[in-house]
């Protein structure tokens, strides 16, 4: 499908239900596999296609209401509202369903603006023959004509309101009727109300994927296992999260080995989902576990497992998976016939082991090769733009400090990374250092401390989200404390995931919210955002908090995935391979990290997993060339 198609169809399950006057539905045609298409009628109206692959049926837009609350799982609905009409969607990759019902927001908004409407007597009367034309892709005139009517509704919303009439015993005006409540814009984008202020409308932005990201993408849409990888800041989380919203949702899991990480891309540990507990059962035990009603159906339902941070799981739990994936499944294919996203570093953060116990890497698991079909390593570094920097990170990732480097490191300990009150962010290998340093700054502060208390879906389900969301559910601040953004919101002003800022001020009042000044230039007010994600049981638990932590320490742990503008590492108590690493790729840039008392034996690589990065490039350079080859003999 061509990127302009994309935009004006898509593939979903569908239900169009004709209700009647109280909103019920009296007559019901679901289809488990449907099409939908925008476009224009023999009267260039726009029409809203549904097609069952036997017979098509087609819907004039008139007036729709359009329900956009569940869009992230593959669900909306579109309400025709004088035909008392109703199309539910389903099962709809999500990417693809909020550009479709973007498009058609702007395209319907945009009608009304140079749209004429044809009578009821124009329609009789016409002997143009019925047709349908795919409605071309979104452009930037269409998005232009559909502001320029929210203006309209905008100014008609403010204009100043007429001298209050008397009032009767119900608060009301005399000759008023109660307006019925508006639904909340969150749940669903209403055309046509002139009572809530509407935001500007834009075009879809989605950024490029490399070409290493996009043979990714295809083999995964192509139905391949694949096992993808690469160094810290090639795009490995955002790529996920791009896989995830191409997928349709019915029988995909977003899995990761830390709630964390599971969070950042919208799902749920992969310990949850296989239902075993820690796993460290045995495998008779482990299958029974996972037999229990609740935990089949996640495994039989399965079709597509994604599973991030794999470098965190181990090889033998990796095998009891696919071990159980065929039994409870009842098919004797790896992994019982699902189809796997594996992604992750096996040179960073290894799996956690107790002292003096060792563990293999999921690449040494048995069941490892003949479950990947095809690996990718992405090279493309996006975090780092300083070559020289990029360079040492390499080294340091191979497990290689040459005298070059370490005198480049050592170096750093001389950088004055402090700008405009903000100060570096220390990283610590031991959580225990994280939360004493934090406290103890918080306290050395003056003024007066604000409390910010989190609104959980389910308070009895506080420890589950603690362990899931990257915010806590109390969280304490002063005027001066340091802290950073856990969540993109403005990509384009630098306010992502790992922005670095200082508290500057409070809004009045007892629960004023913050004002914080960022090192990207922006000072802004910061509100609370919510954080939805997956539970055990396929329950989705959610938190409401603001997107900041305090930021004088953070663990190693728990700053993978993230990019730090001004940090500064102590890696005296590095104590696993690959930790050094984690650390010195937080930070942007070599002016913006600072190393206290480097060591050159701090930096160490396991050497399996070298082997396994050097077997896999070997394997990737034999194929260029015999691509190379192959190619001049077919011409």
């Amino acid at each position: 499908m061509s990127p302009g198609m994309q935009s004006v169809e898509i593939q979903c399950s569908a239900a169009i239900e004709h209700l009647n006057n109280a909103g019920q539905a009296v007559k019901r045609k679901a289809i488990r596999n449907a099409c939908l298409t925008l476009g224009r009628n023999e009267f260039r109206e726009i029409v809203l296609r549904v097609d069952d692959f036997k017979v098509p049926q087609s819907f004039f837009l008139r007036e729709v209401q359009l329900f956009t609350r569940f869009i992230r799982d593959g669900k909306s609905s579109i309400k025709l509202i004088p035909e008392n009409v109703q199309i539910l969607i389903s099962n709809c990759p999500p990417d693809k369903l909020k550009i479709f019902i973007k498009t058609l927001l702007v395209k319907y908004e945009a009608e009304k603006v140079t749209g004429k409407p044809v009578s009821d007597r124009t329609r009789l009367l016409s002997t143009l023959p019925r047709v349908f034309e795919t409605i071309s892709p979104l452009q930037l005139k269409d998005v232009e004509k559909a502001n320029e009517l929210r203006a309209r509704t905008n100014e008609t919303a403010t204009t100043p309101k007429q001298p209050m009439k008397s009032k009767g015993p119900n608060g009301l005006q005399s000759g008023q009727t109660k307006r019925p409540r508006t639904v909340s814009s969150d749940n669903c984008l209403v055309t046509g109300l002139k009572e809530a202020k509407k935001p500007v409308l834009s075009m879809p932005v989605r950024s490029k994927l490399t070409k290493e990201q996009s043979q990714v993408l295809a083999a995964v849409l192509g139905g391949k296992s694949v096992f993808f990888t690469g160094s810290a800041g090639t795009g490995k989380s955002y790529l996920l999260k791009r896989i995830v919203g191409a997928l349709p949702p019915k029988g995909t899991y977003a899995t990761a080995s830390t709630g964390v990480a599971a969070c950042h891309i919208g799902g749920t540990t992969l310990h949850a989902f296989a239902g075993i507990g820690s796993g460290k059962a045995p495998l008779e035990q482990c299958i029974e576990l996972a037999q229990r009603p609740g935990v089949r159906q996640h495994w039989v339902s399965c079709r597509h497992l994604v599973i991030d941070e794999i470098s965190m799981v181990e090889g033998e739990l990796f095998d009891k998976l696919e071990a159980i994936a065929r039994v409870v499944r009842k098919r004797n294919e790896p992994f019982g016939g699902i189809q796997l996203i594996v992604c992750g570093d096996f040179l960073q953060l290894p799996p956690v082991a107790k002292v003096n116990q060792s563990t293999k890497f999921c690449f040494q698991g048995k069941s490892w090769s003949k479950c990947i079909q095809m690996t990718m390593e992405l090279t493309d570094v996006k975090r780092q733009s300083d070559r020289t920097f990029i360079s040492i990170l390499q080294s340091i990732r191979m497990g290689r400090c040459t005298e070059e480097v370490t005198a480049q490191l050592i170096k750093t300990a001389h950088n004055k990374i402090e700008r405009d009150g903000i100060l570096a962010t220390r990283l610590c290998t031991h959580k225990d250092d994280v939360e004493l340093t934090n406290e103890r700054k918080l306290q050395q502060l003056l003024g007066e401390t604000h409390e910010y208390e989190a609104l959980d879906s389910d308070p009895m389900l506080m420890k589950n989200i603690d362990a899931q969301c990257p915010v806590g559910h109390t969280l304490q601040l002063k005027e001066g404390a340091q802290v950073m953004l856990t969540k993109n919101l403005d990509v384009q002003q630098g306010l992502v995931n790992g922005a670095r800022g200082v508290v500057v001020g409070f809004e009045p009042g007892p629960k004023g919210l913050p004002l914080v000044r960022f090192l990207c230039g922006v000072t802004q007010i910061i509100k609370p955002e919510r954080w939805v994600f997956k539970a055990a049981g396929g329950i989705y638990l959610s938190r409401q908090q603001l997107p900041l932590k305090l930021a004088w320490a953070i663990s190693i742990h728990k700053s993978q995935g993230m990019s730090l503008d001004c940090v500064e590492i102590s890696l005296a108590r590095v104590f696993e391979s690959g930790q050094a690493y984690v650390a010195l790729s937080r930070a942007r840039s070599l002016e913006g990290l600072r190393v206290l008392d480097f060591n050159p034996g701090v930096v160490r690589a396991n050497p399996d997993v070298l082997q396994f990065y050097n077997k896999l490039r070997r394997e990737r350079l034999l194929m260029q060339v015999e691509l190379k080859f192959k190619v001049p003999a077919l011409l």
